[in-house]
């Protein structure tokens, strides 16, 4: 009788659920938060070393500032709000990966989540949002993880239910 070796398991990296929980981790780590120089003018920004090989950002956010609307292409994700307070505003709606330019949204996809400090949220592929801190006078700080690591962030306009793609932004141009 021969015995038959079971397959390999090829790992697909973590899970969105694991990038929440780190995430939320690193959100709760004040030597960490407190490493990101805040800019009272404009967003910064700290690369971290995430889990399994995934991307991971500490963000600072000064007051009314957000990231306009735009996808992670293929990766799934998570992101937790560190200091301050965030809203992400997104699509409950999968769009097409290529093939279009402009197109109108119908008008139950819209979803608003508040993320006060030690909350965050998990993502899959292709998630369709953008996220804000809408205070008028306090930064936030936020912990973001994807995997794979981004291979390209697509950014959108918006008015009204038209989605408009803008243009395609590569590693190249955040790093």
């Amino acid at each position: 009788m021969s015995v038959v070796p079971a397959p390999t398991r090829v790992s697909a990296g973590p899970t969105a659920a694991e990038l929440l929980s780190f995430a939320l981790r690193a959100a709760a780590d004040p030597e960490i938060v407190d490493s990101l120089p805040l800019d009272p003018e404009g967003r910064t920004w700290m690369r971290l070393d995430g889990p399994g090989g995934s991307e991971a950002w500490l963000i600072g956010w000064p007051p009314g500032t957000g990231t306009g609307w735009h996808d992670h292409a293929e990766s799934r994700g998570a992101f937790a709000t560190a200091r301050g307070r965030l809203t992400e505003h997104s699509l409950t709606v999968r769009l097409p990966a290529e093939g279009w330019r402009s197109l109108v949204l119908a008008a139950d996809v819209d979803r608003e989540r508040a993320l006060p400090e030690g909350t965050g949220r998990a993502f899959a592929e292709h998630h369709v949002h953008e996220v804000l801190n809408e205070s008028p006078t306090e930064h936030a700080v936020s912990v973001h993880a994807y995997y794979p690591p981004l291979p390209l962030i697509r950014r959108f306009s918006r008015s009204g239910p038209v989605l408009t793609l803008e243009h395609v932004e590569r590693p190249a141009d955040w790093q």
